[in-house]
């Protein structure tokens, strides 16, 4: 906390920066609750008896439930409080941590990860909903770095507090830890955070198929859709066999394979928030531009490694996870100006389904690629890397056209208030830029 207090003092009010603690705990609570399951696989997988098919449903259960629930509440999403929203979800998220917690077997473990998925898959598009009602344009970049820190923090804190808890106390431990932690999250969000209902105002003749229909139905929301789509094809592709390239291609044992994650989430904890400040100083889409670049530039040389030494595999990942943070930060951070706000929560909603769908898909279409050898080396790992590569450079010309609506939209808000233009557009070379666009257009 003190940390984002003294970051953050000349920016943010005493309440926003509480607001930001309190969204990033409650993102570190969820992406753990999805993260934690993987290291488990071993345990669960010898005392429920189950097959390496059966625990890849229970992983990829919460995946498509998430996905499927962010389509079906779009259209509600922007006709109640937010807060309400929120804790409606993140209560529901909480009964199936517990349920997880409390399973004796595998197809209640099912039932209780399709549960969790259902209620925790929409409390991302919330959150951003949240940021984006609560915080100008211009420190979003910030608020997206901090918050983002959920995933590196899990990483480095989450996952090995949680198998500690595993070998000591059994399997159902980490996720009765992680239901205690969000409870009282919850009861700080009901006794502290403020109403957020300035959107509901925006409504006119409400009607939840419409609204679902009309936001799907946008073009310049279409475009941020496959934007997303293929922001998360890239991030999930290398993800699921990242372990196993690790051991069996370069040569890292299971014992370092920790040190290689603890110290890639360390580094990504402080690249997170310096990415934020860094995309609302110079721009997002520049910054989403130069994570890409060391994004793919990393990926090439990545994926063609043979054994290598620890200490090259670390910095390699390193420098990799920075600019995979910097492109989601900054993406994150200009995508939440995409949408008009009375289509915020409805946008978010189906904009983090998206992404959990693509996510699942990714991971199939890798595991077609990818073919592991009977002394368990990986093959086409190359292979993989180009198309993770061309869907970052595709990502790229559609990230542009997103930047170009914003810097429209910001344009139009400056000639209707010369006081609200945020620093985005300050430039007067952008802002003309954006009008030969415009006419070019």
């Amino acid at each position: 906390m003190s940390k984002v207090s003294s970051t953050t003092k000349s920016v943010f009010t005493p309440y926003q920066v509480f607001i930001i603690a309190l969204l990033a705990i409650l993102q570190f609570s969820v992406v753990l609750d999805f993260m934690v399951l993987s290291p488990l696989g071993a345990q669960l997988l010898e005392e429920l008896q189950i097959t390496t098919s059966q625990f890849g449903l229970v992983v990829s259960a919460y995946a498509f439930s998430a996905g499927i629930s962010g389509l079906l509440a779009a259209g509600f999403a922007d006709k109640f409080d937010r807060k309400k929203l929120l804790l409606f979800f993140y209560a529901g998220f909480i009964i199936g941590t517990v349920l997880c917690g409390i399973a004796p077997d595998y197809h209640f473990l099912l039932i209780a990860r399709i549960v969790t998925g259902l209620f925790g898959g929409v409390i991302s598009s919330i959150t951003f909903a949240i940021i984006t009602d609560l915080f100008r344009l211009e420190v979003r970049g910030r608020v997206m770095g901090f918050v983002q820190m959920a995933f590196a923090s899990s990483q480095v804190m989450g996952i090995p507090l949680g198998l500690y808890l595993a070998n000591h106390w059994g399997w159902h431990s980490p996720f009765l830890m992680i239901a205690g932690l969000s409870l009282l999250v919850g009861l700080a969000i009901i006794l502290y955070m403020r109403p957020i209902d300035a959107h509901l105002a925006l409504q006119t003749d409400y009607h939840a198929l419409r609204h679902l229909q009309k936001t799907v139905s946008q073009s310049r929301y279409l475009k941020a859709f496959a934007a997303t789509t293929l922001l998360a094809t890239g991030g999930f592709m290398l993800m699921p066999f990242a372990s196993a390239f690790s051991v069996y291609n370069l040569g890292i044992t299971l014992e370092e394979l920790p040190m290689v994650y603890m110290v890639t989430g360390i580094f990504s904890m402080i690249a997170g928030p310096l990415a934020g400040k860094l995309s609302d100083k110079i721009g997002k889409y520049k910054v989403f531009c130069i994570g890409t670049a060391i994004s793919i530039l990393v990926v090439l040389i990545y994926t063609r490694l043979g054994i290598t030494p620890l200490w090259l595999v670390i910095s390699i990942n390193v420098v990799m996870f920075i600019g995979v943070s910097s492109r989601i930060i900054a993406g994150s951070a200009l995508m939440t100006a995409v949408p008009r706000p009375q289509d915020r929560g409805a946008f978010m909603g189906v904009n983090s389904s998206v992404q959990q769908i693509s996510g699942g898909v990714a991971s199939t279409i890798a595991g077609m690629i990818v073919v592991q050898t009977s002394s368990g080396v990986l093959r086409n790992y190359e292979v993989l890397g180009y198309v993770v590569v061309a869907a970052m450079l595709v990502t790229v010309a559609l990230m542009y056209v997103i930047h170009r609506y914003v810097m429209q939209d910001q344009m139009q808000a400056s000639k209707e208030n010369p006081m609200a233009i945020s620093d985005e557009t300050l430039s007067e070379k952008d802002l003309t830029n954006t009008t030969v666009n415009t006419k070019m257009a």
